[in-house]
């Protein structure tokens, strides 16, 4: 993707980001460069400085430990043969301990090879020289002086004039290699010298370049200076839209190309804002006197209902207590129903006991029948017995007065028959009205039942319609509360769409005089 594709953001963040990866990389790169020449400059501390000021040190001990040991010969007292002996055998513990830190200094990797057959030569010589020179204050600090002497000549000097050289040779030997590293460390800081100054100098020369990549493409896309745009800028919020000068010789695809058609863009909406404008104002003053009279009307909608809704409430009460008395007559024609189903049945009862006594009195007429028969044939039998007595004379005079008795007593019971046979008639003649009438009755009774079911199933429709309508208005009024809630809220609503439509029509007079600040011209 070519760089004018880029967006400003990218394109500053891709230069920034480049130079500051070539900051952090010089920096890095003089990091590593100090860290590598801080550990050259460790090395050579610890390792060829410190093993020749190492050696130095040794020689100055070998130097102390001769000094103490002629010292020892020449003297005179024996404090002072003590105090030499002492400094002596002092220096030549430092001495060994100088060497056993020089071998493990020389052993160490990095070292030079020369460097440890220094190191070993300096010890083989110590390790001759040391014992001559022990011997050497032994025997001066047992008053042996000739004795002494003779082996500080004979032994002692060649010995120590070996050492002293093999010292020397070494700190030679050392200074050489100090200084070689010196060189090194001069020749190595030159290249990282030129590296860096070559890096900076690119770095610049890259930010230069690209400066003026950016510039290039940011003057492009801006299509003309900054102060030109901010002039425009400060004209529109002025409210002048007015054309731009030079608006024709703006770049394709330029924020000055862009500031042109926001402009006439800009002018062209101004306008038809204050067409517009114009039209709200007429349209609010016009809905805001609708909603003057619509307000009014519903107002006296409200009030309507209201009156309807207490209307509805009188009926609703007056419906309720028809309901109430409706299902009282219900209970009341139940009763009566009952009552009736109780005297019907009463009364078939009645009918079954008189259908019960007439089969009976019948029974009765046949056994009075029965006794009416018996009572003449024993009329008759008393007849001929009276009859046979009469034959017989004075012996059957006896049982003539019997035959007469019996007689007589036949003839009073088919007389008492007769009559209760007539008795009997009469009463079956009346147990027939009479079952007849509780027939009637009974008749009767089932009718008033039916006609007391039919009147309970009638006022329990009545009850069942009464109570339904009696929902059914309570629903008409609650419906009518909420119309009447409805229209408390519509009547708010047109109240606040006034108040709306007015600060409509005020909103609109502002517009109007705020677009009226434009100048397009």
């Amino acid at each position: 993707m070519g760089l004018h594709r880029l967006t400003v953001k990218a394109k500053l963040l891709a230069s920034f980001g480049l130079l500051a990866a070539i900051v952090v990389a010089l920096s890095g790169f003089a990091i590593l460069a100090l860290d590598g020449a801080n550990a050259h400059f460790i090395g050579f501390v610890d390792g060829v400085n410190a093993r020749v000021m190492l050696v130095n040190r040794i020689r100055a001990a070998v130097d102390r430990r001769a000094l103490a040991a002629r010292n020892l010969v020449l003297a005179t007292t024996a404090q002072e043969r003590a105090f030499e002996k002492a400094e002596a055998e002092r220096a030549h513990e430092e001495v060994h301990a100088g060497l056993a830190e020089l071998e493990t200094r020389l052993a160490a990797p990095g070292v030079t090879d020369k460097a440890r057959q220094l190191g070993a030569e300096i010890r083989r010589i110590e390790n001759a020289y040391g014992p001559v020179a022990l011997d050497i204050v032994k025997l001066a600090a047992e008053g042996q002086r000739e004795a002494a002497n003779q082996k500080i000549n004979a032994e002692c000097k060649p010995l120590l004039d070996t050492l002293v050289k093999a010292v020397k040779v070494y700190a030679g030997y050392g200074a050489e290699l100090s200084q070689r590293t010196l060189q090194e460390a001069e020749v190595r800081a030159a290249w990282l010298r030129s590296i860096v100054i070559g890096a900076s100098v690119a770095a610049v020369m890259l930010a230069v370049g690209l400066g003026l990549v950016i510039t290039r493409s940011l003057l492009k896309a801006l299509g003309t200076e900054p102060a030109v745009l901010n002039e425009i800028t400060r004209k529109i919020s002025a409210g002048d839209l007015a054309p731009i000068p030079l608006a024709q010789a703006a770049p394709k695809g330029s924020v000055f190309e862009s500031m042109v058609a926001m402009q006439q863009s800009l002018a062209g909406i101004v306008g038809a804002v204050r067409g517009a404008a114009n039209a709200i104002s007429v349209g609010s003053a016009q809905i805001a006197a609708g909603n003057v009279d619509l307000s009014s009307r519903t107002e006296e909608q409200a009030s309507s209902l209201q009156q309807t809704v207490s209307t509805m409430e009188q009926l609703t009460a007056t419906v309720r207590q028809n309901a109430d008395n409706a299902r009282q007559a219900n209970t009341l024609s139940i009763d009566a129903s009952a009552v009736a189903q109780k005297g019907s049945a009463e009364v078939g009862q009645v009918v079954a006991t008189m259908g019960d006594i007439s089969r009976e009195s019948v029974k009765i007429g046949e056994i009075t029948g029965i006794i009416e028969s018996i009572a003449f044939q024993t009329n008759i039998l008393a007849l001929n017995a009276a009859v046979e007595a009469a034959r017989a004379g004075e012996q059957g005079r006896g049982f003539a007065v019997v035959a007469s008795e019996v007689r007589t007593l036949a003839q009073r019971s088919s007389s008492a028959a007769k009559d209760i046979k007539e008795l009997i008639g009469a009463s079956l003649e009346k147990i027939t009205t009479g079952s007849g009438a509780a027939e009637q009755a009974g008749r009767t009774m089932q009718a008033v039942t039916l006609a007391v079911e039919k009147v309970t199933a009638i006022i329990h429709e009545i009850t069942q319609a009464s109570e339904e309508q009696t929902s059914g208005i309570e629903q008409i009024s609650h419906a009518m509360g909420q119309m009447d809630q409805v229209t408390q809220h519509n009547a708010a609503l047109v109240e606040q769409a006034a108040a709306a439509s007015q600060s409509l029509e005020q909103q609109g007079r502002e517009l109007d005089h705020a677009v009226a600040s434009f100048r397009l011209a």
